[in-house]
């Protein structure tokens, strides 16, 4: 997948488990400061992103994450190595 194919599909992720406009949701938007997601949105955003592209994401790695250009960096070097 393309990086911004997967973009669009964590875009269109986000914005629908956080009800939010797709157009709000952009790379350098802050999962919790602009967008508004708590922690347990955070938690249901993670299993999301788990179910749609089979992969793993680490309570840790969750930490890390503030913008939405960080969690489709992340997903995309998962899915480079599950290929």
């Amino acid at each position: 997948m393309k990086k911004d194919e997967l973009f669009k599909k964590v875009q269109e992720i986000i914005a629908d488990s956080l009800d939010v406009e797709v157009e709000e949701v952009t790379p350098e938007a802050s999962l919790t400061e602009d967008i508004g997601a708590d922690s347990l949105e955070l938690v249901d955003l993670t299993m999301d992103f788990e179910d749609e592209f089979n992969v793993k994401i680490e309570t840790a790695e969750l930490g890390e994450i503030d913008t939405v250009e960080e969690i489709t960096n992340l997903l995309e070097k998962k899915l480079k190595k599950a290929a």
